[in-house]
């Protein structure tokens, strides 16, 4: 497979202690299944309201909490595959995707809480870099190692928002471990290690906090693949404000809209670099009508 590790590419390596053959041992996925834009929600119940949007369905396919839907959208096709809570989930996903994929392109779409007075319920956060309080990465990389979204799946989920008409932040994203005390949160029964938590990131100008955001990125990147991230303002760290309701339902279907188009603009920057003859996009091929590749 074209993102293996070289090193385990020609015989098999002991170390590795999962079942052989193409199929993965968790995702329950094999080559082909899977398109190369594909959307990464946490939640695998989102999974089946993302492809209710989708104009036909080849795949449907759920093992734990890996939910899996493979279709035609708009006349691209693409694929969902739900991550589960946590960054070590995400490495799990996101290495069996590698596995039977050729380049893949990643969005993630999930919730988050927002640190700036100004982002209000319901908006939306792109990703431009990630904060690295989980270990999960640390296994892959030196601690000093950046998670930076690759720029056109920035540039595609702006886009994306203004054709839309959502409303929506740019800014870096603080990836913790945990929902309680990894972000601060005082819990009665539980002391927890730093309750300024969120006060010092915010100091810091980050813009909110998930729990996915920075391994996606970092993996992404060692596999030279494009990932991006979008998510929907759940709570607001300064006001205590949390969504609920409607607000909660809009909020969500916005994010899924707004992944969504941005694989489509992602394949129209693919198309203006193919007919360029070039591997990097810059605004000069932007065309607004250009053609499309399935």
């Amino acid at each position: 497979m074209p993102n293996a590790d070289a090193r385990v590419d020609a015989t098999r390596d002991r170390r590795i202690a999962v079942p052989t053959g193409e199929r993965q041992y968790h995702i329950g996925l094999g080559p082909g299944e899977l398109a190369e834009y594909v959307l990464l929600p946490g939640d695998q119940d989102r999974t089946t309201r993302i492809a209710s949007r989708f104009d036909s369905i080849e795949l449907e396919h759920r093992h734990r909490e890996f939910a899996s839907v493979t279709g035609m959208y708009r006349g691209q096709r693409v694929s969902v595959v739900s991550t589960g809570i946590g960054t070590d989930n995400v490495e799990i996903a996101v290495a069996e995707i590698l596995a039977i994929t050729e380049r893949p392109t990643f969005i993630r779409v999930g919730s988050c809480g927002a640190l700036q007075p100004e982002m209000e319920l319901g908006d939306l956060a792109i990703t431009t870099g990630a904060v690295r309080l989980e270990t999960t990465t640390s296994w892959f990389v030196h601690d000093g190692f950046p998670a930076v979204a690759d720029y056109e799946a920035v540039i595609a989920l702006i886009e994306a928002a203004e054709r839309l008409g959502h409303r929506y932040h740019v800014g870096l994203t603080a990836t913790a471990p945990g929902f309680y005390g990894a972000q601060g949160r005082p819990i009665p029964q539980l002391p927890i290690r730093y309750p300024d938590l969120a006060e010092d990131m915010a100091r810091q100008r980050v813009m909110n906090f998930e729990m996915e955001a920075s391994a996606l990125l970092v993996l992404a990147s060692l596999a030279r693949c494009r990932a991006g991230v979008v998510c929907a303002v759940y709570a607001n760290r300064t006001t205590g404000a949390f969504v609920e309701g409607a607000v909660k339902d809009a909020a969500e279907a916005a994010c899924v809209e707004v992944g969504l188009e941005s694989l489509l603009v992602l394949a129209e920057l693919d198309a203006q670099k193919q007919a360029a003859s070039t591997d990097r996009w810059r605004p000069s091929l932007w065309t607004q009508e250009p053609a499309r590749t399935a």
